[in-house]
């Protein structure tokens, strides 16, 4: 890139000082329910449970809010792209007002627990536009600002933006927000740390979830004995679920500038491509410009540093950017049928519960999904259960794209295996560099470090055994099938995978 980049990482993780490490489990524990996963939705469930009287464990594989979570955008926003005029076609005007009305009310409990808790998380309300810049898209914006007016949502069609380039047309949503979403997350968790009928574990990662009699979540350090399991993982890595099949991963790329005028108000999404989300991050006592976008299909995105270079481009072309200093990327789940999958891990599952497929909006959709989670362990009635059931089978929403998806990880699967043999020996791979190499015989995947030191480990994702791919930009191997991704020594760094590359010895 052409300035440097301060921080590698996201900036809100760098700019939340982290509480002091919570222990790992290292025995077992019982609970009513065992909620996995420590991001917007495992964190947020846990609350919901624990303030209805349950006793909850929560456990999280790494540090509270370093996943998916610690790496969004943090727009708190009913408007996900131009998803409203989709939703009616696809499944109803009664199901896009629906969605719209659930993920009003996350936006407006989150604003509420802001206030009634005096969290300090930059929170503040914002206008939030999606936006064609070509004439033949205005069709498409004309019809969204529709179907999202059908459905309740305080919602305008306009010409102009604060963007500093012409929009054909925008569809503006009124009064939502944005917020420094790990500010936010460690002020719900600081709230059930305190609770003696909440344990939290961190670096504590489930490998194993046993239904037979009660519900029993296996660690290497312990396991955790419940009545009820929420696997807010992200992506469940329980295969029983088959949701692997439905649902596909995809990583985007966010740079934060310092640029000379102070960013446009409002948070502003593309419907044309390639897609470009802005809005402005207080930090520091300035206003500094996150620009993201660049979206791709794990494990298949070429050359990803030239993802934050295009970025970068786009930022340079309509503003004054002084400095870049943070890049991070994130990785979302997308369904099948473009709705979440939020209730019963499988049609008998009377005691297990999963969530995912967000698609880019987990700040109200993951409250909105934690919300129905509760109301579900609890037995409580949910307007959004049917709508977001994930045995739901809707073909006239996703039969194209199902077929088309596990082609794709069909061809992945075989195709991999053969264009991909290896052909380099590993000695040859420059410091910083991994590739699929070959090793006394054997195809690996192997990374030398900048300090010179080799590391080869399996080229087999330990989920269901595709070939990775790696990962310039993050230094990690992405699994293209279903988004596992590793460390460069094998360890998990994103499920569905639980297991690590199994490490091969350089010899």
């Amino acid at each position: 890139m052409s300035l440097h980049v301060a921080h590698s990482r996201s900036a809100w993780i760098d700019t939340q000082p982290q509480p002091p490490a919570l222990p790992e489990l290292d025995r077992d524990v019982r609970a009513d329910v065992a909620v996995i996963g420590g991001g917007i939705v495992g964190v947020t469930t846990a609350l919901l449970l624990r303030e209805a009287g349950a006793r909850v464990v929560l456990l999280e594989a790494d540090r509270i809010g370093h996943g998916v979570t610690g790496h969004t955008t943090a727009k708190v926003s009913s408007q996900h792209g131009m998803i409203y005029a989709q939703l009616r076609s696809r499944f109803g005007a009664d199901a896009a007002r629906t969605y719209a009305s659930v993920n009003e009310a996350a936006l407006g409990w989150i604003a509420d627990r802001v206030a009634r808790g005096a969290i300090d998380c930059d929170f503040r309300r914002r206008p939030s536009y999606a936006y064609v810049t070509s004439s033949a898209e205005r069709s498409q914006a004309e019809d969204e600002a529709e179907a999202a007016a059908e459905a309740g949502l305080p919602v305008s069609l306009v010409r102009t933006t604060p963007l500093p380039y012409p929009v054909e047309a925008a569809v503006r949503f009124d009064d939502q927000a944005e917020f420094h979403v790990l500010k936010y997350l460690h002020a719900l968790v600081e709230r059930l740390a305190h609770d003696e009928d909440c344990q939290i574990f961190e670096g504590s990662r489930a490998v194993q979830v046993d239904t037979e009699r009660d519900c029993v979540v296996k660690t290497p350090g312990g396991s955790v004995v419940a009545e009820q399991v929420v696997i807010a993982t992200h992506y469940p890595f329980l295969d029983r679920s088959l949701a692997f099949a439905r649902v596909h991963p995809e990583r985007s790329y966010a740079l934060l500038c310092r640029i000379a005028a102070p960013a446009p108000e409002g948070m502003f999404i593309s419907a044309d491509s390639p897609t470009r989300s802005v809005r402005g991050v207080p930090l520091g006592g300035e206003e500094l410009l996150l620009v993201a976008g660049e979206g791709h299909r794990t494990g298949t995105g070429g050359n990803t540093e030239e993802r934050y270079r295009r970025l970068e481009d786009f930022a340079r072309e309509h503003w004054d950017v002084r400095s870049l200093e943070y890049r991070w990327s994130a990785q979302d789940n997308s369904t099948v049928d473009g709705m979440p999958y939020v209730g019963r891990l499988t049609p008998r599952a009377d005691r297990a519960f999963m969530a995912t497929g967000f698609a880019k909006w987990g700040m109200t959709g993951g409250t909105a999904a934690a919300q129905l989670l509760a109301d579900l362990v609890l037995g409580r009635e949910n307007q959004s259960a049917r709508l977001l059931d994930p045995n739901r089978l809707n073909l006239r929403a996703s039969a194209t794209r199902l077929v088309k998806e596990n082609a794709e990880v069909g061809l992945r699967f075989f195709g991999d295996r053969i264009t991909k043999r290896g052909s380099r020996p590993i000695e040859d791979l420059q410091p910083g560099e991994g590739d699929i190499v070959r090793l006394a015989g054997e195809t690996v995947a192997g990374y030398r470090g900048d300090d010179g030191e080799l590391v080869a480990v399996s080229p087999t994702c330990t989920h269901l055994g595709c070939r990775v791919n790696w990962n310039t930009a993050e230094r990690s191997w992405d699994c293209p099938c279903h988004g596992s991704r590793f460390g460069p020594d094998g360890g998990v760094l994103q499920g569905p995978a639980v297991h690590r590359l199994e490490r091969k010895p350089i010899t």
